[in-house]
């Protein structure tokens, strides 16, 4: 750790401290086993085998531009007959993988959807060969409809819920975040002073943005609590109702106790909003997706809240940076940029005067856009193309899947890995109805009290420093945790993502933290003289 102890490493982000542990463990002589990620180990086939196919489509329709040459050179797809050409090459290829989805995909748009399907097959086609900037530049207009139909089914579901929203696809929830953060600076609905709270714990960047120079803001922190299996108290969601409070962000269901909102906290807190009516809400429900019955607080209070969603985890594609920002097209955050001052309205006029002929009609989701391009660029904004077609076979792979059998394996194999996590420990996870478990927070001082009582981990946590434990346990055993500390939780912890190693091995980390917790239990035995209460 050239020379650094644990506790010197104390204020790093947990995140960056993961180098060190890792580094640590690689020196153990053991196998790395590194939990400390939440990058899945799974992923989605069907709509990706659709993607490729699709390709080769593609490749076919821009070939027939350039039949002559002999050079590879080809150009764009004629809409035209497309929908012909597309019948014919799908019956040339029934027995490829992925063109039957191609097949149900144009199917489900046209008789599901209304949507033409010759228009769907030509967006898709010269979207997956990248020959044209993203026009519209927020998001293609058949891709918007279909990822918007997707988003209903999932963030909204049963929930009554009225009018449309728009959407602005980017790359990757942490992209989402950054031009959020921006966008509301920039327009002045953040200011440096101002507070806002975080339903802790919490994605480690949401605590560490707002303090940035850039945004100077204080943070008031509702803290979901243990005891109540990781729902907010009426307590901490009260101080919501302080009208210092501009905005509430918070990731549901949670990271890292992957613990979504409970229906009487949902409902507690649209009658919240109800009463702050100012109030805006920033909800990232990556992991909504893995959840039976989830509904996002974007259903609850949608003309309140911007809604995060990215594809990476549910779908196994952290590399292709796919997420997307949705706001109700009825919002708070449009009517509150036409009530700053005059003297702001003037400077933002100035703004964005460049790109449209009446700045003070632009939407927030609008600027949103033309702020992730310095403004200037906006013209070529957007999401690339061929990463919205993906986005869409993803979506519909979910729209078409009614039986939810993709969800059902990925939540099969998540809660079997958790059980291998606890196969060799004297106690057992309690089960939470409302928990997904794509991450296990695993609280030292609750584990160390039920397995050797409250004296014993008195004692443990006055020996302990800073980061002692997670060192000492990549040093001897190869295993890499992420501290909990640094996602707001008020007990020392450590973060295991079930997602990202096979099932044998969270048997075998298991077993490292019940070998170094009766290590520690022969220490105090030496130190103290008496065993364990339990």
């Amino acid at each position: 750790m050239s020379n650094m102890e644990p506790e010197d490493l104390s204020e790093l982000s947990p995140f960056e401290l993961k180098n060190f542990l890792t580094d640590t463990a690689a020196k153990s002589g053991r196998l790395l086993l590194n939990a400390g990620r939440g990058n899945p180990n799974f992923l989605a086939t069907e709509p990706r085998h659709a993607f490729f196919q699709w390709g080769r489509f593609a490749m076919l329709e821009s070939e027939r531009s350039f039949s002559y040459m002999r050079e590879g050179v080809g150009g764009f797809p004629e809409l035209k007959g497309i929908e012909e050409r597309f019948e014919i090459f799908l019956s040339h290829n029934q027995n490829v993988p992925g063109v039957k989805m191609m097949a149900d995909s144009v199917s489900y748009v046209r008789d599901h959807l209304g949507l033409p399907a010759p228009d769907f097959i030509y967006e898709m086609t010269e979207g997956i060969l990248g020959c044209m900037y993203p026009v519209p530049d927020r998001m293609l207009k058949l891709s918007e409809q279909i990822v918007s139909e997707y988003l209903r089914q999932e963030m909204v579901g049963e929930h009554p819920f009225q009018g449309n929203f728009d959407l602005f696809a980017v790359e990757g929830g942490t992209a989402a975040i950054t031009y959020i953060f921006n966008t509301l600076k920039e327009n002045r609905l953040i200011i440096p002073g101002d507070s806002i709270a975080l339903g802790l714990p919490i994605f480690t960047p949401y605590i560490e943005i707002p303090a940035l120079s850039e945004y100077q803001l204080n943070e008031v922190f509702i803290n979901a609590s243990p005891e109540l299996d990781w729902q907010y108290s009426t307590h901490e969601l009260n101080k919501l109702l302080d009208p210092k409070v501009k905005a509430f962000f918070l990731v549901n269901p949670s990271n890292p106790p992957s613990v979504k909102m409970s229906e009487q906290s949902l409902r507690y807190l649209a009658d919240i909003v109800k009463q702050r009516p100012d109030l805006v809400i920033l909800t990232d429900d990556v992991y909504g997706t893995f959840a039976d019955d989830f509904t996002s607080l974007f259903a609850m209070c949608p003309h309140n809240t911007i809604l995060v969603y990215s594809y990476s985890k549910y779908f196994g594609a952290t590399g292709w940076r796919l997420g997307v920002i949705a706001t109700h097209e009825d919002n708070i955050l449009d009517q509150a940029i036409q009530d700053l001052p005059e003297a702001v309205q003037q400077q933002l006029d100035k703004r964005y005067e460049s790109i449209v002929t009446n700045p003070r009609k632009l939407k927030f989701i609008d600027r949103l856009v033309a702020d992730s391009r310095t403004v200037a660029l906006n013209h070529t904004a957007g999401l690339s193309t061929p990463a919205q077609v993906q986005m869409v076979l993803f979506s519909l792979f979910s729209l078409m899947d009614e039986e939810k059998r993709y969800r059902k394996t990925m939540q099969q194999v998540i809660r079997r890995r958790l059980q291998a996590l606890y196969k060799n420990a004297p106690i057992k996870p309690k089960f939470d109805a409302e928990s997904v478990d794509y991450y296990h927070l695993m609280d030292m001082e609750i584990l160390g009290n039920e397995i050797y009582g409250p004296d014993f981990i008195k004692w443990l946590l006055n020996r302990l420093t800073p980061n002692e434990f997670l060192f000492t346990l990549a040093a001897k055993s190869g295993v890499v945790l992420l501290p909990g500390k640094g996602f707001g939780t008020s007990h020392p912890s450590a973060r295991i993502s079930l997602a990202n190693l096979k099932e044998v091995q969270y048997c075998q980390i298991g077993q490292a933290l019940k070998e170094l917790m009766a290590d520690y239990k022969a220490e105090y035995v030496k130190v103290t003289g008496k065993s364990p209460d339990k």
